[in-house]
């Protein structure tokens, strides 16, 4: 008997299954790394919202000084509504498409940013910049925007912001504005650090509900403008994930797949040419067939065995009858009859009979094959 000791499939995939997982987990967390740093969903300051961080009661305040508030998820919303009689506030405008925006600052009376990042200032307000950031706290205005001056004291905080001639409010510790107010065309546009006093939670905290009513009920509409990343306007910039995967990761995995097929190979390799080695041991086939019974009587398969019986002495009166090896059952049973003068039914019932019971059957049927295979064999 030879061994082969060439590299298959199965031993490729038992040398490389190992490092090939480690290849897929590193991808599946750089992926989620990826998308971890991406855009996030904003659910904060929904004016249907009555959690901590929704802003139901200040939509409800707003109604009932006579403003008209329109929610709006998508740029296309937002330009319906939008007009010279009303105010914008955009909840995240991380998530507005640019030039859609600049389209809705120029048609808007006033503008109200909460929070905005370096793509809005970059794309958009490109004379601002952040400066700074401080934990969200009660600050006084020290400016002279009015909506400030009446409110006084708010809970504010977070980003700080600074632009050459714009007017600056509630500075936090890093001296940044976390309100800060542009002259925008004929209106304003005014950015927030935080979006705490605009919140269910905050809203009746020292000036909050008086800055936010001065600075979103100075017309007659409100637009509230919550962007989202199912906005049809952002199909144009959506890139694919792989658009986002810096070019050293590709490096990478080029190195990772050449270790791994260096690790098939080795794992793989042929140590020689094929040998042929002996049996360590010799079977006789007495012991095999006497293993086998005592698996077949372990296991009470008598019926088993007998067809087994059956099924050899069938092949064995074939070839002694000249018959084809798939001759049917009819032709066997009528060549076996012819032969030993046996009537055809009795023929039939040995060589093709309902299995037997228990064990004292086998040994009858046992007896009567080797019976109609002696007389069979006669000439």
């Amino acid at each position: 008997m030879s061994t082969s000791v060439s590299p298959d499939v199965r031993r490729i995939w038992r040398g490389a299954r190992v490092p090939l997982a480690l290849l897929v987990l590193i991808f599946i967390a750089g992926a989620l790394l990826l998308l971890g740093r991406g855009e996030q969903t904003h659910g904060a300051l929904e004016p249907g919202s009555y959690e901590p961080g929704g802003a139901h009661a200040l939509a409800k305040l707003l109604e009932d000084q006579g403003v008209d508030v329109r929610t709006v998820h998508t740029a296309a919303e937002a330009d319906a509504e939008i007009g010279d009689d009303a105010t914008l506030l955009v909840t995240a405008p991380d998530l507005a498409p640019a030039k859609r925006f600049d389209a809705l600052r120029e048609r808007a009376a006033d503008v109200v940013l909460v929070t905005p990042g370096e793509p809005t200032l970059h794309d958009s307000l490109p004379l601002v910049h952040q400066a700074g950031h401080s934990d969200v706290g009660t600050l006084p205005p020290q400016c002279t925007v009015a909506a400030a001056v009446a409110a006084g004291e708010v809970t504010l905080g977070g980003i700080g912001y600074a632009s050459p001639g714009a007017r600056s409010c509630y500075p936090g510790e890093d001296g940044g504005g976390t309100l800060l107010q542009l002259a925008d065309g004929g209106g304003t546009t005014t950015l927030l650090g935080s979006p705490a006093p605009l919140t269910n939670a905050r809203l009746a905290e020292q000036g909050n509900a008086a800055l936010a009513l001065r600075l979103l009920g100075a017309h007659p509409k409100l637009v509230w403008y919550l962007p989202t990343t199912a906005d049809p306007a952002l199909d144009a910039s959506r890139r694919s994930i792989f658009d986002l995967i810096p070019d050293g990761w590709y490096f990478g995995a080029a190195q990772a797949f050449v270790a791994v097929a260096l690790l098939a190979l080795w794992r793989a390799r042929r140590l020689g040419p094929v040998v042929t080695e002996p049996l360590p041991i010799v079977v006789r086939a007495a012991e095999t067939a006497e293993g086998r019974a005592r698996l077949y009587r372990r296991a009470k398969a008598a019926g088993h065995a007998g067809e087994t019986l059956r099924e050899a002495a069938r092949g064995r009166l074939r070839t002694a009858l000249g018959l084809p090896r798939d001759a049917d059952p009819a032709a066997l049973v009528e060549s076996v009859s012819t032969r030993t003068g046996r009537p055809p039914h009795d023929v039939g019932a040995i060589l093709y009979g309902p299995p037997v019971p228990d064990d004292p059957a086998l040994v009858r049927l046992a007896g009567e094959l080797d019976q109609v295979e002696r007389e069979a064999g006669r000439t």
